[in-house]
């Protein structure tokens, strides 16, 4: 039973996923150091500015950290979450920590100016669509065997999941719609 979210609280939306995590009624701290990781059931790793996360989990000594603690407990990665989380080839400014096998186009759905948001059905839910604000977001380019696809907008998934990791291109934490954040809790305590 998880008793705790640990949410990276190194640079972007951290503060939204501690209220989703709060109105559930789950125990949730913020990481920013590797002192912090073991004091967690599973951690988020939001939305924000993924070159600069990327960088800052370096000067953090929290890379090697979030992978091996990857092998065993789940991560939720929204956004720049989702960037940081896949196998994308790195750049000079950015590496991807290569927890889930798939690909992603940063910034895929156009820059800041053209963020939007839509409706989407998820897989995992019959009720009323689940409202989705795309922010500078990522697009899924390639998905390797085992990943499970939980959502999609225009026939492309936006939502996907190895079983154990969840990642979204969109950003489930604003809003008051805690659907995304509740089916992660149940499915890392089934």
């Amino acid at each position: 039973m998880v008793n705790k979210i640990g949410i990276l609280a190194l640079q972007g939306n951290f503060e939204q996923h501690k209220i989703m995590f709060d109105i559930l009624g789950i125990d949730n701290i913020f990481i920013r150091y590797s002192c912090d990781v073991d004091k967690c059931d599973a951690i988020v790793i939001p939305g924000g500015e993924s070159t600069s996360m990327s960088k800052q989990i370096d000067r953090n000594n929290l890379r090697h950290v979030l992978q091996e603690y990857s092998k065993t407990n789940s991560l939720f990665g929204t956004c720049a979450g989702m960037i940081l989380i896949s196998s994308t080839n790195g750049s000079k400014n950015l590496q991807p920590l290569g927890i889930m096998d798939f690909t992603v186009n940063r910034n895929a759905y156009g820059r800041q100016i053209e963020s939007f948001s839509d409706d989407l059905q998820l897989d995992f839910c019959d009720d009323t669509n689940f409202h989705a604000l795309f922010i500078r977001a990522p697009k899924i380019s390639k998905i390797g065997k085992g990943i499970k696809i939980l959502a999609k907008y225009k026939n492309k998934p936006v939502m996907i999941t190895d079983g154990r990791h969840f990642v979204t291109t969109f950003h489930p934490e604003i809003g008051s719609d805690v659907r995304i954040h509740n089916y992660f809790m149940e499915q890392i305590n089934a």
